[in-house]
């Protein structure tokens, strides 16, 4: 198993409320509309989007990891509205570990209704299942409660708080630490 094995296609995802899917250009207007959101940059690595250009390039990156069968984000589609609302990705993947760490995004309009936690079961689900994992993790600011419970909600187990984990936006930050482990 390897990363071009899964990203070569990278497949659509069905949940009850959701579809995990590649992102597309007609996605750019949904995508800026929370990506340019202070609340939503806060507790990432990014800056928050100034353009619909900051947007579309993004995109571009995605769509040529697609093409260069590299770890690519699925956006996430509201079934409901047919909106894109985020994006869930494994951020990444150490084959020969059987080990992989996600990372999400959500519109804040869509927070606190279990949207989230809904998406990272099934990446996790799909991990484990198609991706010969052992274990996969996810890391958030310590500040970031609502990451904290989506990885609590999915199954995961805290393991620690990383002290001055990431340098990010001049500044270093605490992690903390979470994960979950195939039975």
């Amino acid at each position: 198993m390897n990363v071009k094995d899964i990203y070569g296609q990278l497949p659509t995802i069905e949940s009850k409320r959701l579809v995990m899917r590649k992102v597309t250009m007609n996605d750019a207007e949904d995508m800026f509309a929370y990506a340019s959101n202070s609340d939503v940059s806060r507790f990432v690595t990014w800056e928050a989007h100034r353009s619909l250009c900051d947007t579309r390039d993004f995109i571009r990156f995605a769509l040529q990891s697609y093409e260069d069968k590299k770890i690519a984000p699925w956006g996430i589609q509201y079934k409901e509205s047919g909106k894109l609302i985020g994006t869930i990705d494994f951020v990444s993947w150490q084959v020969d570990h059987h080990r992989a760490e996600i990372g999400y995004v959500l519109a804040p309009e869509y927070w606190g209704n279990g949207l989230m936690t809904e998406a990272a079961k099934k990446i996790i689900e799909f991990g484990f299942d198609n991706m010969n994992l052992v274990r996969i993790q996810a890391r958030c600011f310590v500040g970031n409660l609502g990451s904290e419970q989506v990885m609590q909600k999915a199954g995961m187990s805290f393991e620690g708080i990383i002290r001055k984990g990431m340098f990010v936006k001049g500044k270093h930050e605490d992690l903390k630490l979470y994960s979950i482990i195939k039975c």
